[in-house]
């Protein structure tokens, strides 16, 4: 089994790989070398609590942090939010994701250096992208995605999410924001 500093080391050698070999398509992010290690210590904090979560919990199992309100339940999604697409057949699900998943942070690294004069909007994208190499590196490397925050009232769950997920969730919540309230702004003082 491996230590916590082994683990962390082993993430950051499969991140920097991952990066390397996309690195002709990640051109914008290296002239962007200051979020880098705001995107790498999103997805490593990420991996960190799946590590936890991953060697000190059987699949399945449960533990109260809020009775009535917040368990860790350690759960491998293998769809997508919600559990969306998890019934299609396991190696057409994998490759989609996955392929989707580079797809959408090509697209999110290329937003982002083209409007990195907006710091909310900007700060928005280096969460998503955060979020979706964490749970990028669990569908190559598990084959499916470890999620663990467990909130509900009663016997109502919310389904089970992870930190990317937060990052992702949260750098959406950013982003409508900046593009609602601010574009107003900006569009107002051009006029």
């Amino acid at each position: 089994m491996k230590s916590i500093l082994e683990y962390a080391q082993d993430v950051f050698l499969r991140l920097n790989n991952l990066m390397r070999g996309l690195t002709p398509l990640f051109i914008p992010v290296v002239l962007m070398k200051k979020y880098i290690l705001f995107i790498a210590a999103v997805a490593g904090l990420d991996q960190f609590t799946k590590y936890l979560v991953i060697h000190n919990m059987e699949l399945y199992e449960s533990f109260s942090v809020i009775e009535g309100f917040f368990n860790i339940t350690f759960i491998l999604n293998p769809g997508a939010a919600f559990g969306m697409m998890a019934d299609l057949n396991e190696a057409y699900r994998q490759l989609f994701f996955i392929i989707i998943t580079i797809i959408a942070i090509i697209i999110i690294v290329s937003l982002a250096y083209r409007e990195k004069q907006h710091k909310l909007r900007l700060f928005s994208y280096m969460l998503i992208i955060s979020g979706a190499l964490g749970n990028l590196i669990d569908r190559i490397f598990i084959g499916k995605v470890v999620d663990f925050l467990d909130f509900y009232i009663g016997k109502y769950h919310w389904p089970a999410f992870n930190v990317a997920d937060c990052a992702i969730s949260v750098g959406i919540f950013f982003l409508i924001v900046d593009i609602i309230f601010f574009k107003e702004v900006k569009s107002a003082d051009k006029a």
